[in-house]
């Protein structure tokens, strides 16, 4: 099985090249934005809570992340693998990510990050709300916050995995298809 982690702040590109990776590998898709936007459209006690951490720009706590995670890898084990896309976001999400993928027999083969300047994710942000009509894509404040809490929180993930050696940085700044044929070429040493 194939598991990658696509990992970058807001606005790197993450959701684009999702896309692309599903699209070449048969991957199922584990976002968490999705997983959030799912259950707050359904109104669930879960999405209820994450509305409220999303709102204010605050990561969603671990425990409510790791439950919806869990429900999906376990819905899917019998598919070609998973693209955790904006998960794990902190080093406990990544330590219970292995642990989940270990009850199955499962690692993760690899840890693809999306590089871009600070500047230019404000500027996808904005340009990602005029079309996404999300809350959390409009306000500079929101967005200066998010980048801060990745900065703050998401960031020690990266060392985490280097230590593990699955750790690789891919400038997301280019074409769409420029980037994903750097993706692929680093998927392919996986």
């Amino acid at each position: 099985m194939l598991n990658i982690v696509l990992f970058g702040p807001p606005g790197a590109g993450k959701g684009t090249q999702s896309r692309k990776i599903i699209d070449k590998y048969s991957l199922v898709h584990i976002s968490t934005g999705d997983l959030f936007r799912k259950h707050t459209s359904e109104n669930s006690a879960l999405g209820q809570l994450a509305k409220r951490y999303m709102d204010s720009g605050d990561l969603v706590p671990d425990d409510v992340v790791i439950s919806m995670v869990e429900d999906k890898i376990r819905e899917n084990l019998n598919l070609n693998g998973f693209i955790f896309d904006g998960f794990p976001r902190t080093v406990n999400q990544a330590d219970a990510l292995d642990s989940m993928l270990a009850k199955h027999d499962l690692s993760i083969s690899g840890v693809i990050a999306l590089e871009v300047p600070k500047e230019e994710l404000k500027s996808r942000i904005k340009a990602r709300a005029k079309t996404s009509g999300r809350a959390d894509d409009q306000a500079d404040g929101e967005i200066n916050n998010r980048i801060a809490v990745y900065n703050n929180k998401t960031a020690p993930v990266a060392e985490y995995y280097k230590k593990q050696d699955k750790f690789t940085a891919v400038n997301g700044v280019g074409s769409v298809h420029s980037i994903f044929a750097f993706i692929t070429e680093k998927i392919a040493s996986f």
